[in-house]
């Protein structure tokens, strides 16, 4: 089965396709795709930290002009170096701080509506408040050795397929998905 896009829907197939193949699932580690924690509401699932960065920097960018920004940047900064207690602390402290702040609004005389004066600090906050109960998951599991990223999935399964497919990228698609069936069942053997 090739899919086109990544849904809840194919997740929640896959999902029920390797428990009718006999496989367990004791955990599961995602990128923060819209969905995913209800699929997977059963197990254990870990929030990629990196992913999680990721997505708080597209808001903040590498170098926030504001001062909640540059503040919630430093908050996200330790997120791999603390707990879970200790960085909804910070979170909270952060969010005391600038709730006035992320809840300004400013008016727009053209459709005569209010929007959020500072969105993309708003929603850098609300990802990370979203994500948390997901953040620590590999902490809060220790005895299932949880890895708290999706590195070893997308670098160490993913990336030489990649490479492979963008050397011979004058392919069909039909050949691709060849490439891609072959590498991953043998990939699967070793």
């Amino acid at each position: 089965m090739h899919i086109q896009t990544e849904r809840k829907d194919d997740y929640l197939y896959l999902k029920n396709r390797l428990i009718k193949l006999g496989y367990t699932i004791k955990s599961v580690t995602v990128d923060g795709k819209k969905g995913l924690y209800n699929v997977f509401k059963d197990y254990p699932v870990q929030m990629c930290l990196f992913h999680q960065k990721r997505i708080t920097q597209r808001y903040l960018t590498l170098k926030p002009r504001l001062q909640a920004g540059k503040d919630l940047k430093i908050v996200t900064s330790k997120l791999t170096k603390t707990n879970q207690i200790n960085f909804t602390k910070k979170l909270d402290e952060w969010y005391e701080k600038y709730n006035d702040f992320i809840q300004e609004k400013t008016f727009n005389p053209n459709s005569g509506k209010y929007f959020y004066t500072h969105q993309k600090v708003r929603a850098a906050y609300r990802s990370l408040r979203a994500n948390l109960p997901y953040l620590f998951t590999h902490k809060n599991y220790k005895n299932l050795e949880l890895p708290n990223t999706t590195n070893t999935l997308e670098g160490g399964t993913f990336s030489p397929m990649k490479i492979l497919i963008k050397i011979h990228r004058g392919l069909s698609k039909g050949l691709k998905l060849k490439i891609v069936d072959y590498y991953l069942v043998n990939h699967k053997i070793k």
